[in-house]
């Protein structure tokens, strides 16, 4: 991915692509039609951790980091989500206080869970609350400059979605991290909401890529399967049903996820716009992959299909960065407000965006 130039593609400068955020999206949802655990290593790595250090990270950070994430060289992670805090990050439990034998170094202590990348990261940012204040500040964690016992990152095994990815936890036991390492203006959930954000906005169109394959795979089958007298299943209208309504549900989600792209490039999409379409393009991938997966049979629970396994990547994709009805808590008056600026325009970029439905 680094020798294409996929990751942190979005970001201007230290090697970076530098597209804008509907061709970042576009990317999300060529790689998420492959597997969705290819594209949350991806999203994790450009979004979350270079996207945290490009908007907080202070001129040596962006420096000593970014080019070399940008190959693909040094590995990310992102620590937010804990073992007792998953949707209320705010009450999170680890702390950062400062080392009273060391000065100019903190200490770290706590816990995070669930976090892609955390095994193989080279870096990993943390988000933790400071001893004296309470309040939240990121830090950049060097693996190779944390002694033996204070850094842990095991391998949550035995995964039913997100196979191709890795996934772990983070343990933190008094790791010392040097004051330079902390992003130095960035306070409280400002820092990790508006990563998420972006990660988000990709996640609203990558999935789209994986119901597309879902149709494109449905399809196939439908037309090659035959049963009573002989007949392709693709003959028969629930099944046509089945087909229509997935790929109206995906020309509906791609384009919407364009046209708050074009918003973000103008500086004018807001945090509710992306809630709603990371919420509904998640709920109807999952759902139409769900029904799609039943025109296979018993076959769907094979490998050899593929359909199953994108069950359950999409099932994961509507639970993190956001759970689905956490999302719905962003429909308030404001968020209906904001959706003026969301009227679809056909244009070019939409029509190629959709050519590969008809």
């Amino acid at each position: 991915m680094g020798e294409l130039g996929l990751l942190g593609a979005t970001i201007k400068g230290y090697g970076c692509a530098g597209v804008s955020n509907v061709a970042g999206a576009l990317i999300t949802r060529a790689v998420e039609r492959v597997d969705s655990g290819y594209r949350s290593s991806m999203s994790v790595q450009s979004s979350l951790a270079m996207g945290a250090i490009h908007d907080f990270g202070s001129a040596e950070q962006k420096e000593k980091y970014l080019p070399q994430m940008a190959k693909g060289k040094v590995t990310g992670a992102f620590g937010l989500t804990e073992p007792n805090h998953g949707s209320d990050p705010g009450s999170m439990e680890t702390v950062a206080r400062e080392d009273p034998h060391k000065k100019g170094y903190y200490l770290l202590k706590g816990s995070k869970t669930w976090i892609t990348n955390s095994p193989i990261a080279d870096v990993l940012v943390i988000w933790a609350k400071l001893h004296e204040t309470g309040k939240i500040r990121g830090f950049l964690v060097d693996r190779d400059q944390c002694p033996a016992g204070t850094l842990e990152t095991p391998a949550i095994k035995n995964k039913t979605g997100l196979r191709a990815s890795i996934t772990g936890m983070i343990h933190l036991e008094d790791c010392p991290v040097p004051k330079e390492n902390m992003f130095p203006e960035v306070e409280g959930l400002k820092g990790p909401f508006t990563c998420l954000n972006s990660a988000r906005y990709g996640i609203s169109l990558g999935v789209m890529g994986a119901l597309e394959d879902c149709i494109d795979r449905a399809r196939t089958y439908a037309l090659e399967r035959k049963q009573f007298k002989g007949n392709p299943l693709a003959k028969y209208q629930l099944i046509q049903k089945k087909l229509a309504d997935a790929a109206t549900d995906a020309a509906y989600g791609t384009l919407a996820a364009i046209q708050v792209g074009r918003l973000k490039d103008e500086g004018k999409a807001t945090p509710e716009m992306i809630s709603m379409i990371k919420r509904q393009n998640c709920d109807r991938a999952l759902h139409n992959s769900r029904v799609l997966q039943e025109i296979f049979g018993g076959n769907a629970v094979s490998d050899e299909y593929m359909i199953g396994r994108h069950v359950s990547n999409l099932y994961v994709t509507q639970t993190y960065e956001g759970q689905s009805d956490i999302h719905s808590k962003s429909r308030t008056p404001e968020a209906t407000h904001s959706t003026k600026d969301m009227q679809i325009v056909p244009t070019k970029e939409c029509v190629c965006a959709t050519r590969e439905l008809t």
